[in-house]
């Protein structure tokens, strides 16, 4: 396993350029994956590009609704 194939919330939140606090919400809500190991959340490096994937798709799907194409 690569070292940074787990994250913590703190390396999680620098990569992609948000608050602690909204990333707990992405976590509590489920839209993002991570894993229960004891008190700690580490999060798959993988599920924040899966995360990120997703959040691309459906912003290109609103603005072909916006946009009519």
């Amino acid at each position: 396993m690569r070292d940074d194939a787990l994250l913590t919330v703190p390396e999680a939140t620098a990569r992609l350029k948000t608050g602690r606090s909204a990333l707990y919400d992405l976590l509590r809500t489920r839209r993002l994956a991570s894993l229960a190991i004891g008190r700690t959340r580490p999060i798959p490096a993988h599920a924040l590009a899966d995360y990120v994937q997703r959040h691309m798709e459906e912003a290109a799907r609103e603005d072909e609704l916006l946009l009519g194409t």
